[in-house]
């Protein structure tokens, strides 16, 4: 393009001349489109190794058009398994002016909610939303957070149930769990409930760490108990495969609730699709995005629930699988 030079007596006639040919550009046309930024925060997994979660999520918002860089940015943080941090990547996410924060972190669902009650909050959350006052209701969340629960107590008490149906004498069933984990308290008394309705005698077995904190409960599972059932927590969750192991090498018969630990070599699991809670997410996003606001959005529940058995771990531990247990199942690993 041709500079034109113009003196101050000219002035005039130079912006006519520039606005004539186009060289003007017009205030509308100056306006670049905001591409939104969105915030996930993972509790456990990093960089090297992102949880599945972070997967879905990806695929979520692929699925309804956006491309990261194009007209979205992702600003992922990893936790590591170290609740402490939470509340520090809340904050960056927060300074760094996100337009939605995602996360399936208790702590980092009230850390952020603490923080900004601007800044809409997209949660999948295990724990009762209502329960634990962080809205106030589902079909009315109110306030800036939104998102998808799951039905713990109902799942808790199936589970219980799963394993009593595979293990014919189980009477003694050990909670492996962090009892410094509020989502974890939460989800050891709903275990306690559901152990009373079916005359079972339940074991705290409580870890803070992995190893070698993993190996001494696990001693003292198998002393107590002829079950186990883990409550997830980001801890656990990072130690999914040693926890599906040590189960195995100590002969437990143990049940899950999530589908990576069978994946890992454990007996068997029955959840909520955790990756369809996550994908869903991203249409809450997708909707915020489009101007709804968290408030006026109700909190949807599960709709998808696997169970999965490894058939290969049973033969390890000597257990048969009753055949109406194994018609139920979703995926068989054999």
């Amino acid at each position: 393009m041709k500079v034109i030079s113009c003196k101050p007596a000219l002035l005039n006639v130079c912006v006519f001349v520039v606005t004539l040919f186009g060289l003007v550009v017009s205030p509308d046309a100056q306006q670049v489109q905001k591409i939104p930024r969105v915030g996930f925060i993972s509790g456990s997994g990093d960089r090297a190794n992102p949880p599945p979660s972070e997967k879905a999520f990806r695929e979520g918002l692929k699925d309804l058009g956006y491309l990261e860089g194009k007209n979205i940015i992702l600003e992922i943080r990893y936790a590591e398994g170290d609740r402490n941090r939470l509340p520090t990547l809340v904050a960056e996410l927060v300074d760094t002016r996100v337009d939605v924060i995602v996360t399936a972190n208790l702590t980092a669902i009230r850390a952020a909610k603490q923080t900004t009650q601007t800044i809409p909050i997209v949660m999948i959350t295990n724990a009762d939303p209502v329960a634990t006052k962080i809205i106030n209701s589902l079909a009315q969340p109110g306030g800036n957070i939104t998102g998808l629960t799951n039905l713990s107590r109902d799942l808790s008490a199936k589970r219980l149930e799963l394993l009593k149906e595979i293990v014919p004498n189980l009477s003694r069933v050990g909670i492996l769990w962090d009892d410094s984990n509020e989502g974890s308290i939460i989800g050891y008394k709903e275990y306690e409930a559901a152990a009373r309705s079916l005359k079972l005698k339940l074991y705290s077995v409580a870890v803070r760490g992995p190893e070698p904190a993993l190996e001494a409960a696990f001693v003292t599972a198998k002393k107590q108990s002829n079950g186990l059932i883990p409550i997830g927590s980001a801890i656990l969750l990072r130690a999914s495969a040693r926890i599906a192991t040590l189960a195995t090498s100590n002969r437990l018969p143990s049940i899950y609730d999530g589908r990576n630990y069978v994946d890992a070599g454990g007996l068997a699991s029955y959840s909520s699709n955790d990756a369809d809670l996550v994908r869903r997410a991203a249409t809450y996003v997708d909707r915020i995005l489009k101007g709804a606001k968290p408030a006026d959005l109700p909190v949807e529940q599960p709709t998808k629930f696997d169970l999965v058995i490894n058939l290969k771990t049973a033969k390890q531990l000597g257990l048969t699988i009753p055949p109406n247990v194994l018609a139920r199942a979703d995926k068989v690993i054999k």
